[in-house]
């Protein structure tokens, strides 16, 4: 009979068995989640923070749970596992003796977007249980901790960082890769952008073969070298490689097109050689690839897989060349399309009209010959450029015809020509428009919608357009930059039409039949035009000096040449401290007001040839490269101590003035000197040996004078010079700004043509922003050095 009360003792005893541990472990559990709280409280004091930019530590306080504050997560348990302080402007207060460190319960820890401004804590090693740690862009520097290796349930690590921006970098010494991440059994995902890991050959991807769970990889710019190995492909997993920034060195193994999960392949300015594999481009999984500015990479683009993924394909600042496929049309998933400075040519395929989902269109620098395709589908359309290459025909209406999203419009230097289509200004969103160096005709029409416009450069420059400026432009109040020079357009430009624009911040009319009106200058804009830096108003009808310039420091090119001004150059010009580029030629001014040497330091341009210039010659402002007093009346004697300063100038032209005496010994201190034309003047001394022999000077013309070369035991060095009637001269001049006019030589045209196109190589070799061009004026074509800021 005792035995049958066994179960019932057996099943109390468990009962309160039950009871007593349940109580226990609430307690337990309850002094867990209590120390938890304490332990943020603390993180959170420890922290140096802007309060007002966080929107989660501010909110923390012991009056509410703690697993109720924002970027908190806890289990059911109420255990913290989830800890998210991204973007909390943190910018301190964080090492080894952190609470952070006592949550041993965290799963997930992000910590990205912050300054902590040190290195990363080796404590990371008592959180065994993270499988997600975020520690990118959070201003860590210095070595990585051997301790992170130590996370061996990590499927997530980012420590990608941009602490190399500022020479503290994180980096990867006395731990090398393999190291780091010999335990990731179960890494998914792996970024180290930014990451010294300075790798060499095979290592880096021997170690990532320890990986072969790894679906995305990111290793941009971490001073890893090449080859890129075949071997890689063993990580069949892998989607997703970005390798942008490094010295590979290498072609791309052709055993890449193997992955068959690959989705992103980035390998940008990674110094790849030889033929980039065209199968890759087929990949039916491949999503997007960059493999943009390998200078040294060839290949072409074969025909696309029917239904393909691929949404960006960048190809940029490469050597691809070849057609466009008619296969193209295929990517009905395509966004961005990039194959700008490449030697891509023929025309466009009409396929390319159904291309529904594209939002940029760059296909600039090429070869590209034929007539613009029809886009009206692409409704999404954002950046179109298409300059550059040897487009033909004319821009209708229908070209832009629903394309209302459109940002960006580039089609400069082709062959356009036509009216330019009046909708194309009114485009809602439409912020820049170049169809400069076309040859575009007519007037340019009215158009409507200036009320919503967010055009800010308009450019329309060297084209044939006709007939008055239409007032609509000038009611476009957003606009920053105008520029309309080298056009045939008339008409005069009124004081309260011009002030409507008082967010310009360049304004360009040169070279057109048009007329400023004279005291706009000292009325209207006096107070106007603060933000003006270039201002190009050359053969503009101008007969004196815009006054309103006196107060306005931010100008940095003023082109006022071939108008009629006259008198003395005020002396404020050269007080203009921000000034780069001065062009007063062409005018009448007959003096300097002020010393040249005392202008602002960046003047590195001055041209005030072919004026009526006299006086004392004030040759150096301090930074000078290019200096052109040619064709005026300067008539005093050089003085031999004037201009010690001279180490930057490349270019200096005394060309035909009423100089004297002896050439400065002081020129000798040019070392970058590779122009000098003292022709037409009276110098009756020993040339500067060192001139003669110096290996810098490219044109070296003192012809027309009483010089002596040294003996025939200096022979000169320089490739081009000459004295007595050994080389004929005229000005070597320019308009700068938007053109510089080679002014025909006289006397022999074949040797003529010869010499001036030497000095064209020489000026575009010395300055980059040079371009030969030709242009038609009155029936004839004329060969022209423009200048591009």
């Amino acid at each position: 009979m005792g035995i049958s009360h066994v179960p019932f003792l057996f099943i109390l005893l468990c009962y309160c068995f039950r009871i007593h541990h349940t109580v226990y472990f609430t307690r337990v559990s309850g002094q867990i989640v209590e120390d938890q709280q304490q332990s943020l409280l603390k993180l959170k004091n420890s922290l140096r923070f802007e309060q007002e930019k966080s929107h989660k530590l501010v909110f923390w306080n012991s009056s509410i749970d703690c697993c109720k504050w924002i970027g908190v997560t806890c289990d059911q348990e109420g255990h913290v596992i989830g800890l998210d302080l991204s973007g909390e402007s943190i910018n301190g207060g964080f090492d080894n003796s952190s609470t952070l460190f006592k949550l041993q319960s965290l799963r997930i820890l992000t910590l990205s977007v912050n300054n902590f401004s040190s290195e990363i804590p080796s404590g990371f090693s008592k959180l065994k249980n993270l499988t997600y740690l975020n520690l990118s862009h959070a201003g860590f520097v210095g070595q990585v901790p051997i301790e992170i290796s130590s996370l061996a349930r990590l499927v997530t690590l980012d420590i990608s960082s941009l602490s190399f921006l500022y020479n503290q970098p994180l980096k990867l010494e006395s731990l090398d890769l393999q190291m780091l991440v010999k335990n990731f059994t179960m890494i998914r995902q792996l970024y180290m952008d930014g990451v010294s890991v300075s790798a060499e050959g095979n290592g880096w991807s021997n170690a990532l073969l320890q990986l072969p769970s790894l679906q995305e990889l990111s290793m941009s710019n971490c001073n890893i070298s090449g080859p890129l190995h075949p071997s890689l492909t063993a990580l069949q997993n892998l989607s997703i490689i970005r390798l942008d920034q490094n010295n590979l060195s290498s072609p791309v193994p052709g055993t890449f097109a193997d992955f068959p999960k690959l989705t992103s392949l980035h390998l940008s300015a990674c110094k790849l050689t030889g033929i980039f594999p065209e199968k890759i481009f087929q990949l039916a999984t491949l999503s997007d690839i960059d493999i943009s500015f390998n200078y040294d990479l060839n290949g072409s683009l074969p025909e696309l897989p029917l239904n393909g993924s691929l949404q960006e394909l960048i190809v940029s600042h490469t050597r691809f060349s070849g057609a466009l496929p008619a296969s193209i049309g295929y990517l009905k998933q395509l966004s961005i399309l990039d194959i700008s400075n490449c030697h891509f040519n023929g025309t466009l395929p009409s396929s390319m009209s159904g291309l529904k989902e594209l939002t940029s269109l760059r296909l600039r620098f090429n070869n590209f010959t034929g007539l613009i395709p029809f886009l009206n589908m692409s409704r999404n359309l954002m950046h179109l450029e298409f300059s550059h290459n040897y487009f033909t025909g004319s821009i209708t209406h229908a070209h832009v015809e629903g394309l209302r999203k459109l940002v960006h419009i580039d089609l400069q230097d082709n062959l356009l020509d036509g009216n330019i289509p009046a909708s194309l200004f009114a485009l809602p969103l439409v912020q820049s428009i170049y169809l400069s160096n076309n040859r575009f005709r007519g007037q340019i029409d009215e158009f409507s919608n200036i009320s919503f416009s967010m055009l800010q450069i308009l450019d329309l420059r060297s084209n044939n357009l006709e007939g008055p400026i239409p007032q609509s432009i000038f009611n476009l109040t957003s606009l920053n930059v105008l520029e309309l020079s080298f056009n045939k357009l008339n008409g005069r430009i009124m004081v309260d039409v011009l002030l409507r624009l008082s967010n310009l911040t360049t304004l360009a009319l040169s070279h057109n039949n048009l007329s400023v009106e004279t005291n706009l200058i000292d009325v209207g804009l006096l107070s106007s035009f603060r933000d003006m830096s270039r201002l190009e108003l050359a053969s503009c009808y101008l007969t004196e000096f815009p006054s309103f310039l006196k107060n306005h420091s931010r100008i940095t090119t003023l082109d006022l040449s071939s108008n009629h001004i006259q008198g003395p150059i005020p002396a404020w010009i050269w007080q203009l401290n921000s000034l780069v580029q001065l062009n007063l030629s062409h005018n009448f001014l007959s003096s300097l007001e002020g010393s040249v040497q005392n202008t602002g330091s960046n003047l590195s341009v001055l041209d005030l040839h072919a004026n009526q210039l006299q006086g004392k010659l004030q040759i150096f402002p301090v930074h000078a490269t290019y200096l052109d007093y040619s064709s005026n009346n300067f008539s005093f004697t050089v003085p031999s101590d004037v201009g010690t300063n001279v180490s930057s100038i490349i270019f200096l032209s005394l060309f035909k003035n009423n100089l004297s005496g002896s050439l400065p010994q002081f020129l000798c201190n040019s070392s970058q000197l590779k122009v000098l034309d003292v022709s037409y003047n009276h110098f009756n001394a020993m040339i500067p040996e060192c001139l003669t022999q110096s290996d810098a000077i490219e044109v070296l013309n003192l012809q027309h004078n009483k010089n002596e070369i040294p003996g025939p035991s200096t022979t000169p060095n320089a490739r081009s010079h000459g004295t007595g009637g050994n080389i004929i001269r005229a000005e070597l001049g320019f308009v700068f700004g938007l053109g510089l006019f080679i002014v025909p030589l006289l006397f022999w045209k074949k040797w003529r043509v010869r010499y001036w196109k030497h000095v064209d190589s020489i000026l575009c070799g010395i300055f980059p922003q040079l371009n030969l061009e030709y242009e038609t004026r009155g029936g004839q074509s004329y060969q022209v050095l423009r200048w591009r800021p």
